[in-house]
């Protein structure tokens, strides 16, 4: 199983984040990326700065025969494509894309699987949990589930949106 994590909170030519999101699981199949399961979208309070604007967050579960390397530059690719410009960590951002787990792999990277802060991420836990309940970390081997119990003292006002 390939996961891929989406988030956006700045308009991009697309036009506003949600729109962002569904643009870029279309330019993923155009460079023999398919998904094959998508995620609710859902809207989370951005942080650090609560004040910046809201992300919308997705998962999708991919089918490709590129290997982690190679998808990740691919990712950047359509990060770019739809002005994301790299600067200060958790910056507001017109696109986000990150490879969560590929087929269960554990490796150093680049990119580094899973990714290394998945655990602390409820916006992408919950999604993730959307499509594949039963997923569990490769190295802590938790549940989705497990994981999102932990963090459910966070409370970061997670909501699905509206389709």
């Amino acid at each position: 199983m390939i996961l891929i994590a989406l988030g956006a909170n700045l308009p991009s030519r697309a036009g506003p984040p949600a729109a962002t999101l569904r643009a870029a699981i279309r330019e993923l199949q155009q460079g023999g990326v398919v998904p094959t399961k998508i995620s609710r979208f859902f809207e989370t309070v951005a942080w650090p700065d609560p004040a910046d604007p809201p992300f919308v967050n997705a998962v999708v579960e991919v089918r490709t025969a590129l290997a982690p390397g190679d998808l990740l530059s691919r990712l950047h690719r359509i990060e770019q494509s739809f002005g994301r410009e790299r600067g200060e960590p958790n910056a507001p951002r017109t696109l986000d894309l990150d490879i969560i787990d590929y087929d269960g792999r554990v490796e150093a990277g680049p990119p580094r699987l899973p990714h290394p802060r998945i655990e602390q991420r409820e916006f992408v836990l919950v999604p993730l949990r959307d499509i594949a309940p039963d997923w569990h970390h490769p190295v802590s081997h938790r549940s989705v589930g497990e994981l999102i119990d932990v963090l459910s003292s966070c409370k970061t006002n997670i909501k699905p949106l509206p389709d």
